[in-house]
């Protein structure tokens, strides 16, 4: 059974920017929040755990991308939630560093 037309995206401007979103944008949050992990905790743990998680939390958020109305507002979101895991990364080098 096909879809529906009214539930399809028509602009080809927000179909690039829901699949890049999934795509790029799912895997940069995904990895930064692994990243921001290892800075606080055990980096050998999370980095063996992350092999698996990542893929998780990425298969999420490009379910997520896929879900929103607006492809646009997912990538600022995705930037947003990188950029601030970016912050906590550099706050768990200062706070807890590596000797």
């Amino acid at each position: 059974m096909p879809a529906n037309r009214k539930y399809l995206t028509t602009s080809k401007w927000q179909r690039f920017a829901k699949i890049s979103a999934a795509i790029l944008g799912g895997y940069l949050v995904s990895a930064t929040f692994h990243i921001a992990l290892a800075s606080w905790f055990n980096h050998v743990t999370v980095i063996i755990t992350s092999t698996y998680s990542t893929f998780i939390v990425w298969a999420t958020l490009m379910i997520f991308a896929f879900l929103a109305k607006n492809g646009w507002r997912i990538w600022g979101i995705y930037i947003l939630v990188s950029l601030t895991l970016v912050g906590v990364n550099i706050l768990g080098k200062m706070f807890n560093p590596v000797i």
